[in-house]
């Protein structure tokens, strides 16, 4: 072990390692939050001056994290918010857990990981470690992130360290979390995989070395794209097999009984997450950058990017068969969230669900208690609502239409005054084995 590996590994056995992590949204403040428990002083830095005055009086903006966990964080005096970067100075490893989404043309924007290298290389000292988080091409790390940190002056590994570890967040799952969710690591040399390595071990159950960053950013987008192709298969299945009067949630049913080759995957009203639906345009980006033409991926993008305008053309259908036209009914969409059961819309369908509907002429609401106002994102701003979840206010509309299921949705109550449900992701029907429900129409 080299002397500088013995001194950080004498640093990590007394927790005397403080840590920074730059971003505190769905990725960063979980992993600030496992540091600070592993016995670390962390500081969670953000320019959102809203989350950091929330976090600095312990209430978290998240709900599956919970003010509990802020709190104590906080009243430990172990964790503190703060949109102060001159503090990364304070730090001996920085993690970048910032957004890296899509411009208007799908091309990759990497502003938000270039700003955070910019801040840090002011501030970087000698005997630094850094690692990005974030989900991105491969070669950023190295190819990227390096040299604007060497705009300091100082040299990786002689000054400071440099590694990737991709984020493997999954809001609002049970069976796994920041601890027990594996990680993979990769630097951008053998000293800094073996450093970062040696830190994410004091928090996290099982941490996997891989040979470069390059590799480590290559799997998580190899992760996103199996998941996108998959989604996408199965969204065009869902729209062929339906034009042949087949149901395609008991045909994945019956396939997934095979115990061996198959994995269930289910169609749904689009994709959601800043993950599934972004990610994988980063390797085709690249991809073409490179000469190669990334097939599979565009098609999925192609096929995944429809599924709004293929459900809004499913409630005038079905709208049609009550002899109602689109323009003039009253639609409420159910669900704002990309997932059950979180109150996380990130790139979530529901948004471009209830956009069309209105640019068609319906007079648009949504339910979801786990938004009371639709938020102003990127692309959107609704300026809408939520209504209450109750049968008496779902009577009301000409047709409802599940985007997200949410637990809270699977009550037979709430739509026994219902005449007509689209249903993207086959929640109504199941409530009403024996039928007296409301007329479903799968989509």
């Amino acid at each position: 072990m080299t002397t500088s590996a013995q001194a950080w590994s004498d640093r990590l056995a007394s927790r005397a390692a403080r840590l920074g992590v730059i971003g505190q949204g769905y990725v960063g403040l979980p992993l600030a939050l496992v540091f600070h428990e592993a016995g670390f002083r962390v500081v969670g830095f953000d320019i959102d001056p809203s989350k950091v005055a929330a976090l600095s009086h312990g209430e978290s903006f998240i709900k599956h994290i919970g003010s509990e966990r802020v709190n104590a964080a906080v009243g430990s005096g172990r964790y503190t918010a703060t949109a102060d970067f001159a503090r990364l100075n304070e730090c001996d490893a920085i993690f970048i857990c910032v957004p890296t989404p899509l411009g208007r043309h799908r091309e990759p924007d990497n502003s938000f990981i270039h700003n955070s290298a910019r801040a840090i290389a002011k501030r970087l000292r000698r005997g630094q470690l850094v690692v990005l988080e974030s989900t991105t091409y491969p070669g950023t790390t190295e190819g990227e992130v390096l040299p604007l940190l060497e705009e300091s002056g100082l040299k990786c590994p002689d000054d400071f360290l440099l590694a990737f570890s991709p984020e493997r967040e999954d809001p609002g799952r049970k069976d796994f979390n920041t601890r027990t969710i594996p990680k993979l690591v990769g630097g951008v040399n053998p000293a800094s995989t073996e450093i970062a390595l040696a830190l994410y071990q004091t928090c996290v159950e099982n941490v996997i070395a891989v040979s470069h960053a390059r590799v480590a950013e290559s799997a998580k987008l190899l992760e996103n794209v199996f998941r996108s192709v998959n989604i996408a298969l199965v969204n065009e299945l869902k729209m062929i097999l339906d034009r042949m009067g087949i149901d395609v949630w008991e045909v994945i049913r019956a396939a997934a009984t095979k115990p061996f080759g198959f994995m269930p995957f289910y169609p749904g009203p689009g994709l959601g997450g800043h993950c599934i639906p972004l990610d994988p345009f980063y390797l085709s980006w690249k991809a073409a950058e490179n000469g190669e033409w990334a097939r599979f991926i565009e098609l999925a993008g192609e096929i995944n990017s429809r599924m709004p305008g293929y459900v809004v053309q499913k409630v005038a259908d079905a709208l049609n068969g009550d002899r109602k036209a689109l323009n003039g009914s009253k639609v409420l969409v159910l669900g704002l969230s990309y997932k059950p059961n979180v109150d996380d819309d990130r790139e979530s369908p529901s948004y471009e669900i209830l956009e069309l509907l209105a640019g068609a002429g319906a007079h648009v609401d949504y339910c979801d208690p786990y938004f009371p106002a639709a938020r102003k994102t990127r692309k959107h701003d609704l300026r809408l609502s939520s209504v209450p979840c109750d049968a008496d206010t779902f009577s009301r509309y000409d047709a409802l239409v599940v985007s997200t299921a949410h637990d809270l949705f699977r009550k037979p109550d709430l739509f026994r005054k219902v005449g007509l449900v689209i249903d993207t992701r086959n929640l109504v029907a199941p409530l009403f084995p024996e039928g007296g429900g409301p007329r479903v129409v799968k989509a």
